[in-house]
């Protein structure tokens, strides 16, 4: 026997193989229809007497499933005595219609609307005149004024509306103006209110070679909206108005730019996005993490727009009481980091905090080891630069999860932690190269490019620190050509500084100033405090110690304390000290440095601690400053930065022993 197709957009039928089956009287055609406004789910008798009836009879109950066996027999009529139902259903306290997908013509119509902005202009255009093909009237036309079928009603209107919208945007983008402006018209006047279809049909009659009356449509709804509203058209009408007026190209199809059409095509989906996914659905939250995600690796102002809402999605969606879903928020920001130094300390501490938190709070089992890996990779990234040991471990176990998983976009994100954690001593240059040849044979074979970006830019950075650098010359390279193709600005400011840097490795000093003055102009707004601070006095004072023997009191000669030496002026004071000779001060402020933090800066801050301590003679901090240095023997002082060198370590180190001997 053919299946039955129920139809709700008009009069509530339903058919079998195009006949018409009589479903008796009102209330049996409310009981089917309040089943479908159901979605398959079970609507409790008690549920169904409350809709059919204001004040339900004595025997209401009863009469409902009268009803009920009576749409049975008229839907099933070959169902053998005493069987199972298998389309009206009952389950628990009521009844369920288990209608295929298909079925319903106002599913059907939905899934249409949904599918058609993914469609080719042509698809979408056919798809739509057959899902609007479908209304035969009003949704669920004889039960208007019913309130249990009001919300799907106003609903399935609304999906109409954008239907007849969406088969315009589908003419216009096939060069079928004139077509969409018939239908365009009576939409506007049945729904003045609707501003979408205003511009559409403004645009429609501008490409239809009739500006005067475009610029008449929106004199219209200007009218209209003022008129009905009491409010000016928002800004979109507004831009148009005056596109049409200067005939802006922007408006012809044939020569709408491909910038212009992605400007389009992002102002409409997320106003479509605006009207279909509720203010506070959980979806938006990931969907706003997602764009956060995408907004920090834009350039400076994303990073830092993305810097200031991200713990705000972070705290609203744990306000939710999710915590698999808090996971997938604070997991979902696997933006590749390349320096070791956080931007904004407190931040990081509040988002630590947070994947604790939700750690704790997960199921055990297996079944959130990818959420569990991405919460752990966040803290490893997140504690980078401090002496913490859980950043280490963090950095470990979401490593081991990533690995056992086989998932390679969590493998990269885990290995982005292991870098973060992975300076907390001097001499691991060659473990880093491991991680950045690993990341860009990954990120290649599964087209990850911000990591395989990142990769190139961590064995720039390590073989650097190795003094390889024809290698490092060949991954910048690398790195700028991916950043071009793929619109990554931030990477420019990594290897610019490079450049600057080979410069003062080859001794020369001038251009290598030069070099870095035009490099920190690139830090300006690029939304890297953390990277930004200090870093150009600290170049100058490497620049003037990397071109000889290590001599603190020469390069004090360069040192302004003025300046904005950031989270380096612990370093930087005992040379402005020995600049004035002041030597016993600055011996009090050598011996009060800590040691430095586990970021890629350790070498270089070793090395400025062990030219004031050769200075001075202080033989205690010289024996301390040489075991920390020794791991990087061979290797080149500043280099694992990228940014900066202060020459060979074995020069400082060859330096401290003849002092120590």
């Amino acid at each position: 026997m053919e299946p039955v197709a129920f139809g709700v957009l008009g009069p509530v039928v339903a058919e079998r193989g195009g006949g018409v089956l009589a479903l008796k009287g009102p209330r049996h055609r409310a009981v089917l229809a309040r089943l479908i406004v159901a979605r398959r789910r079970v609507v409790p008798v008690a549920r169904l007497v409350e809709d059919l009836w204001e004040e339900p009879p004595p025997g209401a109950v009863g009469a409902v499933q009268t009803f009920v066996a009576a749409l049975r027999r008229v839907l099933e009529p070959d169902r053998p005595p005493r069987a199972p139902a298998r389309l009206l259903v009952t389950e628990g306290p009521g009844y369920a219609l288990r209608a295929d997908p298909d079925a319903v013509d106002a599913w059907r119509f939905e899934a249409a609307v949904g599918a058609a902005p993914a469609l080719p202009p042509a698809r979408a255009a056919t798809r739509l005149q057959e899902a609007l093909g479908l209304w035969r009237g009003p949704a669920y036309g004889e039960f208007e004024q019913e309130n249990w079928c009001r919300a799907e009603r106003s609903r399935l209107s609304e999906l109409r509306l954008r239907a007849e919208e969406q088969r315009a945007e589908a003419r216009l983008a096939l060069g079928r103006a004139a077509e969409a402006v018939p239908d365009l018209d009576a939409h506007v006047v049945d729904h003045p209110w609707r501003e979408d279809a205003w511009g559409l049909l403004a645009l429609a009659l501008y490409r239809a070679g009739r500006q005067g009356d475009a610029l008449a449509v929106l004199r219209r709804a200007r009218a209209a909206l003022v008129g009905r509203l009491g409010v000016d058209p928002g800004p979109r009408l507004r831009r148009l108005e005056a596109d049409i007026l200067t005939q802006d190209p922007c408006l012809d199809l044939a020569a709408e730019p491909a910038a212009t059409g992605a400007a389009r095509l992002w102002t409409q989906a997320a106003a479509a996005y605006d009207r279909n996914v509720a203010a506070g659905a959980r979806a938006r939250l990931e969907s706003t993490v997602g764009l956060i995600r995408n907004l920090a690796v834009t350039g400076g102002g994303g990073l830092e727009a993305a810097r200031q809402h991200r713990m705000a999605a972070i705290t609203s969606t744990e306000e939710f009481g999710d915590p698999e879903l808090t996971a997938r928020v604070i997991g979902a920001y696997d933006v590749p980091a390349i320096w070791t130094r956080g931007d904004d300390p407190q931040l990081a501490g509040q988002v630590v905090a947070a994947a604790e938190r939700t750690i704790a709070a997960l199921p055990d089992g297996g079944s959130q080891d990818a959420a569990r890996c991405r919460l752990l990779a966040t803290i490893a990234m997140e504690m980078r630069g401090t002496r913490s040991p859980r950043g280490p471990r963090a950095a470990r176990d979401a490593e081991e999860i990533a690995r056992r998983l086989d998932d390679p976009a969590l493998l990269a994100f885990a290995l982005n932690g292991v870098f973060m954690q992975s300076c907390t001593r001097a001499g691991l240059a060659p473990q880093r190269d491991a991680i950045g040849a690993e990341l860009i044979a990954l990120a290649a074979r599964h087209g990850l490019m911000t990591f395989e970006v990142l990769g190139h830019l961590i064995r720039l950075q390590a073989r650097s620190a190795l003094a390889d650098f024809p290698a490092a010359d060949v991954h910048a390279a690398a790195a700028d050509r991916l950043a071009e193709r793929h619109e990554l600005p931030l990477v420019g400011v990594f290897t610019r500084w490079y450049g600057a840097l080979r410069l003062a490795d080859s001794g020369q000093r001038s251009q290598a100033e030069a070099a870095y003055r035009a490099a920190a102009a690139r830090l300006d707004g690029a939304g890297m405090p953390g990277l930004r601070h200090g870093l150009m006095p600290l170049a100058l004072l490497c620049c003037r110690l990397a071109d000889g023997p290590p001599s603190a009191l020469r390069a004090a000669d360069g040192v302004a304390p003025s300046a904005d030496w950031g989270p380096y002026r612990p370093w930087a004071e005992p040379f402005a000290l020995l600049r004035t000779g002041r030597r016993a001060d600055a011996r009090a402020a050598l011996r009060a440095l800590p040691e430095p933090p586990a970021d890629l800066m350790y070498e270089v801050l070793c090395c400025l601690q062990a030219a004031v301590a050769l200075e001075l003679g202080d033989r205690a901090v010289l024996r301390r400053v040489r075991s920390r240095l020794l791991p990087a023997a061979g290797e080149l002082a500043g280099g694992g930065s990228g940014l900066v060198t202060l020459g060979p370590v074995d020069r400082y180190l060859t330096a401290i022993t003849a002092a120590l001997d």
